[in-house]
């Protein structure tokens, strides 16, 4: 990674956003002097106890520590190293030494590229920007289509290969604010990279499968009547057992819906929760709008699951790695973290067990991002290195 010296993280967890502004500044600064040719770009997160302060907090970060350049996003909760924080005011700021050249912030996006401004859409070209980091706005109804559609923009020309964006979506029930630049809302916004930035990324489903691959034979508006031309019920039943099969109601927050990504040579898929059944005609109704010929499966969605998936994934990831991380950024599912961990920090510690401590952030949000895809239930976890 060229050019790159510094990773520093900061957290408060004050109510008081003068009070909390002021924690992060005296754990950022002074920052070391920049190298030349470089420039700060600093990640920032914020639980939605904080939303409405999240402005006065960044003018007043901008200006004690002179960073211009500001992604960011306010979630359920956030993460900070091997801490978690849900429910109450938590800020977390990760600023990193890179060239300046070899990233832009892109402001928000709320109907298509084309409100990138020209210089940096002719920057990203001109770079061959390869990666991404981008949060989203999850009111915004086209939000899947900006995602593809950025990936697409930023596109490997010469080796046709889409590039590759990792992030999440906003959760909030006061405001569901992203930062990019300035505070911001509506819609997708976040950074590109150049290739000189080198990252390794990987994701955690968080679940395991409890049958076979299906193929949807009969399907309509998110309700599927066939399976392998049985009826979807009685496939369901089969696969998830008889004890479970006794009583439906068991299997809500439980059993999911998975659709397996076409073309993935991981076994990747999409989850997808049920939304319910029809005892009477057989139907199972799933979140999203499956198709006929497309493929299903069923998966167990536990603590045991999630813990095993989430540390396969970091000790993968760790071999793919040349050395200690030199930063990291991760999401992860509001369903996930202390709902299905069974308390604060869990997640964090088993990332760290796997990869040691360093400077990582993120937060817990109402979608994930990984390979230009939109996920639910999964941890992204996106390294520096």
């Amino acid at each position: 990674m060229t050019g790159i010296s510094h990773f520093r993280q900061a957290l408060s967890q004050s109510s008081d956003w003068v009070v909390c502004a002021r924690e992060i500044e005296d754990q950022l600064l002074p920052l070391p002097a920049l190298a030349p040719g470089n420039s700060w770009l600093a990640f920032i997160y914020a639980t939605d106890v904080l939303a409405e302060q999240l402005s006065s907090i960044l003018v007043y970060l901008k200006q004690k520590s002179g960073i211009s350049h500001w992604v960011g996003s306010v979630g359920a909760g956030i993460c900070a190293g091997r801490k978690e924080i849900f429910g109450r005011a938590g800020l977390t700021v990760m600023v990193a030494q890179l060239p300046a050249t070899s990233f832009r912030v892109i402001p928000t996006l709320t109907t298509g590229i084309d409100e990138i401004p020209a210089a940096k859409r002719q920057w990203s070209r001109a770079a061959m920007a390869p990666f991404g980091v981008v949060h989203g706005d999850p009111s915004n109804g086209n939000i899947v289509e900006l995602i593809e559609m950025l990936a697409m923009d930023i596109e490997n020309m010469a080796l046709d290969v889409p590039g590759f964006l990792v992030g999440g979506l906003s959760a909030s029930q006061q405001a569901p604010y992203q930062v990019a630049q300035t505070v911001t809302a509506g819609g997708l916004s976040g950074v590109l990279f150049g290739p000189d930035v080198e990252v390794a990324t990987a994701l955690s489903q968080g679940c395991s499968p409890v049958g076979p691959s299906h193929r949807i034979t009969d399907a309509r508006g998110g309700v599927i009547l066939e399976l392998d031309g049985r009826r979807g019920l009685e496939v369901f039943k089969e696969d998830i057992g008889e004890l479970l099969a006794r009583d439906l109601m068991r299997v809500d927050g439980y059993i999911h819906a998975a659709l397996p990504v076409s073309g993935s040579d991981t076994g990747d898929y999409v989850v997808r929760g049920l939304l319910g059944v029809d005892p009477e005609n057989g139907w199972l109704a799933i979140a999203g709008d499956p198709q006929a010929g497309d493929q299903l499966m069923f998966v167990r969605r536990d603590p045991k699951a999630a813990e095993e998936d989430l540390l396969r994934m970091a000790v993968g990831l760790k071999r793919r790695l040349p050395g200690v991380p030199k930063g990291g950024l991760y999401f992860s599912c509001v369903g996930r973290g202390p709902g299905l961990f069974g308390r604060e920090g869990a997640e964090m510690e088993i990332l760290a067990r796997a990869l040691g401590d360093f400077p990582l952030v993120g937060f817990f949000g109402n979608g994930e991002i990984s390979n230009n895809r939109l996920y639910g239930y999964t941890g992204v976890l996106c390294l520096f290195v």
